[in-house]
């Protein structure tokens, strides 16, 4: 799923808070508008996406929490650990109890929670509720997660080096050839695939559908996602481990209309992953390995 588009879905799945977004090639303004034109426009917006405060170059930490008390502050032996330039060695303690987070802070060192001062003990409502709450300290900002068993503090910093020292994102040249008419089938019932994500865990996810498109007069497959009012796509082709990121891209693509669905590949783009070692990606189904290479979209990203 492209980088304004991703958090919805997975969020359901795996707990991202990112926002992916579409731009439909249907809609008003757009259409008055030059394929390279609208390309142009998607790649802006993904590097304008990664790039903002709490995007996936800001994430600098994922600690994951244990039953009890956990430390937080800046000291290295933290099991929280805050940057020095906004924590005292010891800032409080994060309580854990059978999915509760309990903030506990034992000195006042300017933390604010969705905006408000911190005062004593507050309950944190993780990314699992849909609206988790954010804890702001100067330039960082962290968040309680859940992904399966786990539940962790995300931390961002929007001095990040990563943010700091990016110089872009990469692709391929645009190739209209990439730009394919599928044939929508629907499952009935609706199918479950099992999708592992970075972390090794494992959890069903519904599929609507499959999709079955040609390039070079040779028939391909794709299991499908629902995302919002449309599809998303989770794959890998023969350019990963080369020229792409090598676990795979995303791709959103609209709702099926009359049984077809327009899969433009020059959309596809990295998932976090490439970008950080602290987000936790879902990896593409084995059915969504194609052998054929998809040589547009996002190229790979450079090493952590």
């Amino acid at each position: 799923m492209n980088l304004i588009g991703i958090t919805f879905l997975v969020s359901a799945v795996f707990g991202w808070s990112t926002i992916l977004a579409n731009v439909p090639s249907t809609s008003e303004g757009v259409q008055s508008q030059t394929y390279p034109d609208q390309i142009r426009k998607f790649r802006d917006e993904q590097e304008a996406e990664l790039k903002k405060d709490e995007g996936w170059l800001s994430l600098i930490g994922l600690f994951w929490l244990h039953q009890g008390s956990n430390s937080i502050g800046s000291d290295s032996k933290s099991e929280v650990v805050l940057p020095i330039s906004v924590s005292p060695p010891v800032a409080g303690t994060i309580y854990f109890d059978n999915g509760k987070v309990i903030l506990k802070q034992i000195s006042n060192f300017g933390a604010f929670i969705n905006g408000k001062s911190v005062d004593g003990e507050t309950i944190l409502k993780t990314d699992s509720s849909g609206a988790p709450d954010k804890v702001q300290v100067g330039t960082v900002s962290f968040m309680a997660i859940v992904r399966g068993k786990r539940t962790g503090i995300r931390l961002y910093d929007k001095v990040s080096k990563a943010r700091s020292e990016f110089q872009g994102m990469k692709w391929f040249p645009v190739d209209e050839k990439y730009r394919v008419e599928a044939q929508y089938h629907p499952y009935n019932p609706v199918h479950q695939l099992m999708i592992t994500n970075v972390l090794g865990d494992t959890n069903p996810v519904l599929s609507p559908g499959y999709l079955t498109f040609e390039i070079d007069r040779k028939q391909y497959r794709l299991e499908t996602q629902t995302a919002g009012r449309g599809l998303f796509i989770n794959f890998h082709d023969l350019t990963c481990g080369k020229e792409a990121y090598p676990a795979g891209r995303f791709l959103d693509a609209d709702a099926p209309v009359n049984g077809k669905v327009l899969l433009d590949f020059n959309r596809s783009v990295n998932p976090p992953c490439a970008f950080t070692t602290f987000a936790t990606c879902p990896l593409a189904p084995r059915a969504n390995y194609l052998e054929v290479r998809i040589p547009v979209g996002e190229l790979s990203h450079h090493p952590h």
